[in-house]
């Protein structure tokens, strides 16, 4: 019976630490440290975001040029028109 007591409590021991139980106890008792982390972690996924969207945005403003230069009659002009007003907003934000 102690043999198993002593196997689980091991066992427990060591999925404690694949768990990193103690460093996020750490990482709490650490206030500036915390923030600094979450600081961190925020502004990378501001980035990621905003180059996720503009590559998004890159390939939604080919494709409509793409599809712009087909001439489809209703729908050639629909597009054409909206590439107009995107390129004309980001002609004018460089200047």
């Amino acid at each position: 019976m102690m043999k198993t007591i002593h196997d689980y409590t091991v066992l427990m021991a060591q999925q404690m630490e694949k768990s990193r139980i103690y460093e996020y106890t750490e990482l709490q008792l650490n206030p500036r440290r915390l923030i600094w982390v979450n600081l961190m972690g925020g502004a990378a996924r501001g980035v990621g975001i905003a180059i996720g969207f503009t590559i998004f945005t890159a390939i939604i403003v080919y494709i409509l040029q793409y599809l712009g230069a087909l001439n489809l009659p209703i729908i050639g002009d629909f597009i054409a028109d909206i590439v107009r007003i995107v390129q004309r907003q980001l002609d004018t934000k460089f200047y």
